[in-house]
């Protein structure tokens, strides 16, 4: 099977981890490794290898200086000749915050797979920050972490994080500050201010955009297409990510040597008693959804994909619809319409909030200023592969014959929600915050298998909200979306919305 990265530090995900459903999960599990087997005499070259994943590197270090220090008047500083503490005053015990902050940074950053060496002293001397700033350039880091309890060391602060490395996050503890916090930091482009109180998420954010960044110039997307005549490779320039396009004609020659064995049979069975309801779709159909999902992990293994995005709509009875939505809730990105956009927005949702999206088309309620998305390739885990399951169903894809399974997944009414897209070439992130007010039936509603309408936080005219087909919709509340802005800030998007 596909794994969610090729990191070894992050956790491994199960194959399916039904709540609820316990029994019918591990029965899948079985079957999916059982047809696993059985399919490999499918032709399984490998015409590019995996990317390797390194993890990011970031240097963390605090600003401040000793008391004695201060108490000796020989702090760089006006405040010297009184022997003076300057904001937070000599009882805020920064030895002793720097100890508590260091032991809950390196757990977050262990957890997210990051490589975070902490500077062993406090820096509060130029010619100490001038020693530091040329080490982490030497190093070649992909941020540092910056945290401030001097109220005279923001200069200290702004230095270390435009000049050691090409991003930082810069805390600034509340109270450490006199007055507006400096404008050197407050609007600077390029990295990621934090002027609050201990707030831990707040620094977690900035590490996940930076994971984010670092993995996704470590991936690879792969685009099967009917347009494609022969293997081409390019890049996408802002994010670094390696994009594969082939013709669609091998993924159909894949999909055609997958025979419909038992054990694919038994898979398909599992699948069927996992919906809540199964309407109009025949077993040679589920049978055919199952062939579908191990012709896209048979072509992402090939070439080494960390993510695929396939022109599916015409692709008759082999159409991916139940094998995109697993991956999604997998973390394996998977995008419908060879859409390399709406892949990327996938691809950022999962290292940003290891969450799995719901790319889809939008529609407007203009008269109740309502947003309604459709599509049918919606994940049923929607809160990551540990998370609950959404209910679904399983009906006809909406558009043409033959009738191939598409997922209908209900969502939970009160559910706070962020719509999102990345535009490549634009150097634009999208992100608003809503919440989720029902899936509608069809009728009264049209569209396609998973429908879900939405209140967005705050925007006067819905309308405004579109950007384009194939937006992505993922669980996530108002730190969540504080993830996209941190990322945003930090490698020089344009951010709109109301995140």
């Amino acid at each position: 099977m596909c794994e969610s990265c090729g990191l070894g530090r992050f956790p491994r995900r199960d194959v399916l981890q039904m709540a609820g459903l316990a029994g019918v999960s591990a029965m899948v599990n079985t079957l999916v490794a059982r047809a696993s087997q059985d399919s490999s005499a499918v032709a399984q070259e490998v015409v590019l290898p995996p990317i390797e994943k390194k993890p990011p590197r970031i240097w963390a270090v605090f600003l401040y200086p000793p008391a004695d220090v201060v108490l000796a008047g020989k702090m760089e500083d006006s405040w010297a000749p009184h022997q003076w503490f300057t904001w937070p005053g000599n009882q805020f015990e920064p030895e002793a915050q720097q100890a508590k902050f260091t032991g809950v940074i390196q757990k977050m950053a262990s957890d997210l797979g990051i490589d975070l060496v902490i500077h062993p002293e406090a820096l509060y001397q130029k010619a100490k920050v001038d020693e530091f700033i040329a080490q982490a350039r030497a190093a070649e880091l992909d941020a540092v972490l910056v945290i401030n309890f001097w109220n005279t060391l923001s200069w200290a602060a702004a230095r270390i994080a435009t000049e050691a490395a090409p991003t930082a996050i810069v805390y600034h503890s509340l109270g450490s500050n006199h007055q507006l916090p400096p404008e050197s930091l407050r609007k600077a482009e390029g990295l990621y201010y934090i002027h609050s109180m201990e707030n831990f998420a707040e620094i977690e954010r900035g590490l996940r955009a930076v994971r984010a960044k670092k993995m996704l110039a470590q991936s690879r997307v792969l685009r099967v297409s009917g347009a494609v005549k022969e293997l081409t490779e390019s890049q996408e320039p802002s994010l670094g990510t390696a994009i594969v396009a082939i013709p669609a004609a091998e993924f159909n020659d894949l999909f055609d040597s997958i025979s419909p064995t038992p054990q694919l049979q038994e898979e398909a069975a599992a699948f069927r008693r996992m919906a809540s309801k199964v309407v109009d779709v025949s077993e040679e159909a589920m049978v055919d959804a199952i062939r579908a999902h191990h012709a896209v992990q048979h072509i992402m293994r090939r070439y080494g994909a960390d993510a695929i995005t396939i022109q599916c709509l015409m692709l008759k009875h082999r159409k991916p619809c139940y094998s995109f939505a697993w991956h999604n809730g997998q973390l394996v990105p998977c995008g419908c319409e060879n859409d390399i956009n709406a892949t990327l927005t996938l691809m950022l949702g999962r290292w940003l909030l290891d969450k799995g999206g719901f790319q889809h088309n939008p529609e407007f309620d203009t008269s109740e200023n309502l947003y309604f998305g459709a599509h049918c390739t919606c994940a049923w885990k929607l809160h990551g592969p540990q998370g609950p399951s959404q209910e679904f169903f399983v009906r006809p894809f909406f558009h043409q014959l033959p009738k191939t399974p598409a997922l209908d997944v209900q969502w939970s009414p009160g559910e706070p929600v962020l719509l999102t897209k990345y535009l490549t070439g634009r150097n634009t992130l999208m992100c608003y915050r809503g919440k989720v007010i029902s899936s509608p039936t069809c009728p009264p509603t049209g569209g396609c298998a998973t429908r879900v309408l939405v209140e967005l936080e705050g925007v006067a005219d819905v309308c405004e909200a579109y950007a384009g087909p194939h937006p992505v919709l993922f669980c996530g509340d108002r730190g969540d979306a504080r993830c996209f802005k941190a990322f945003a800030k930090m490698y020089r998007f344009t951010l709109l919305g109301n995140a």
